[in-house]
């Protein structure tokens, strides 16, 4: 199969869905809307679960595991919550299956094993932790409770694609009870800052954070707080959300705790959580037409040795080099392969490790061993250059760092200059038709204005800006006053 990918320019969805394919990284399964995500990129979103899962513990919280299934009657328990997922539910009926006596060798339910309660499979997982929540708290003394969990959830998704919106996908999710409003609200909101650095910092991926609107809103929650990325066709992607939940789960499922007072009150609640959705961010914030660029940060493989030699001779005394390399490069933390296949010629391994994003390539010859040289070569900006073996684990250890903070300055710069401030409709109407992006822009804060231009623009607001100024003005689309600019854009 051809390794060349349609060209981002010709067809951006097209570009992606080859690359995740070509790549290595998934494949779509025999499970309509669901994935099958390959080694090579179960490897990246392993690294992303490693460093998340550090920084939760590093900021209090526990691992823990709640079932898949939910009773149908506590799905129901938070109505906001049921209302917002019951379109994309799954749902089991029946525990059993029979032989057909109509069509022999075929399955089918038994009739007789229908279950006294249905049982919803996760959309989320509110309803069975809040429920599980009442019997772990009593006290302010239990409190506040921090838990996160790895999961799987299925939400019942018609138009699907690869890592971006599939009807089963890997996530977490963080569930929190506190003692008070304001812990809750400030557990919200650090959680969010924890998405932001890790997203920035790790994925190199710029991202703004803010509130979103009341119609955008988690269901069930009193407020959510996101971030939220631009790709590079210039529509956003949400890449994280930390929802402040009030009292409404506490009140829903009855989770109350004697405060210091000795009276009953009910917990104040959050939720928080990404997904296998931050693999596509990934993909189509750094990629280019030749394949993925990977931030060193996330590279299963940090460098890779490629030997380019004519005898079994020349390819003793480069892996002998190569061994070298490999010690010297992981006493410093680095992950590096040696690509000594036999099957493949160096040109096709220099192609498929370009097409995965190896942020770095070492080529050795035996000229190369004579000179005691080797050469190195980027990724991200396609140049080479001759490194001494005696200075080779200083110019990598240097270079992977420069990668990684050129990557997020390159996207940072491209996301600078695609948010666009505009003073009437007809200007939104042509910054999206032309140029992309976020929009800043005056809103009335009325649901029926936010409606009316998703209506007519499919743009939606993706933020009220954390760094919201107040600033008087007019709505662009209904000229009624307006107290600053939100953020709009077309999304994924």
């Amino acid at each position: 199969m051809s390794k060349k990918l349609t060209s981002r320019a010709e067809d951006y969805s097209k570009w992606y869905n080859e690359l995740v394919v070509k790549a290595d990284m998934a494949e779509n399964s025999a499970v309509r809307g669901c994935m099958v995500i390959k080694p090579y990129g179960y490897a990246i979103w392993e690294k992303m679960q490693a460093q998340l899962d550090k920084m939760f513990k590093e900021t209090g919280h526990q691992n823990a595991y709640f079932p898949l299934f939910v009773p149908k009657s506590l799905f129901e328990a938070e109505e906001k919550n049921a209302e917002g997922f019951a379109k994309e539910c799954a749902i089991v009926t029946h525990y059993r299956l029979q032989n057909d006596p109509d069509k022999p060798g075929k399955l089918r339910v038994d009739p007789e094993a229908k279950l006294e309660e249905e049982l919803i499979v996760r959309p989320t997982s509110e309803a069975i932790i809040w429920n599980t929540f009442r019997g772990w708290v009593q006290s302010y003394r239990d409190l506040p409770l921090l838990i996160n969990q790895w999961a799987n959830v299925v939400r019942w998704e018609m138009r699907t694609r690869l890592f971006l919106r599939t009807a089963e996908f890997l996530w977490q999710e963080g569930h929190t009870a506190h003692e008070t409003k304001a812990e809750a609200l400030a557990e919200a909101k650090t959680m969010n800052n924890v998405y932001a650095t890790f997203v920035e910092k790790f994925m190199a991926i710029p991202v703004v954070q803010g509130v979103k609107t009341e119609s955008e809103r988690f269901a069930g929650a009193d407020e959510t707080y996101c971030i939220e990325a631009l790709m590079q066709d210039g529509k956003a992607l949400q890449a994280g959300t930390s929802h402040f939940l009030g009292q409404n789960f506490a009140k829903a499922f009855d989770v109350k705790f004697a405060n210091k007072e000795g009276k009953q009150d009910y917990v104040w609640a959050t939720s928080w959580g990404v997904s296998t959705r931050l693999m596509g961010a990934l993909i189509m914030t750094h990629s280019d037409d030749l394949g993925l660029v990977l931030p060193p940060s996330l590279a299963p493989n940090q460098v890779v040795i490629v030997p380019i030699y004519k005898s079994e001779e020349d390819l003793n005394a480069i892996t002998e080099v190569a061994n070298t390399i490999m010690s010297d490069l992981r006493e410093r933390h680095m992950t590096v392969k040696f690509d000594n296949r036999t099957t493949h010629r160096p040109g096709a391994k220099f192609a498929q490790h370009e097409l995965q994003g190896v942020p770095l390539r070492i080529a050795i010859g035996a000229r190369d061993l004579a000179n005691g040289t080797v050469e190195v070569a980027r990724r991200d900006t396609l140049t080479k250059q001759v490194v001494p073996l005696a200075d080779l684990t200083e110019v990598i250890d240097a270079l992977l760092k420069e990668i990684q903070d050129a990557l997020f300055k390159r996207a940072l710069d491209f996301r600078n200059s695609h948010i666009t401030e505009v003073n009437s409709f007809e200007e939104f109407k042509n910054v999206l038709e032309n140029k992309t992006g976020f929009i800043s822009a005056h809103w009335d804060g009325t649901t029926e204005t936010e409606d009316k231009i998703k209506e007519i623009t499919k743009a939606t607001i993706r933020c009220i800006p954390l760094n919201f100024k107040e600033e008087a003005g007019e709505c662009v689309y209904s000229g009624k006053p307006s107290k600053g600019r939100v953020l709009f854009a077309k999304a994924y």
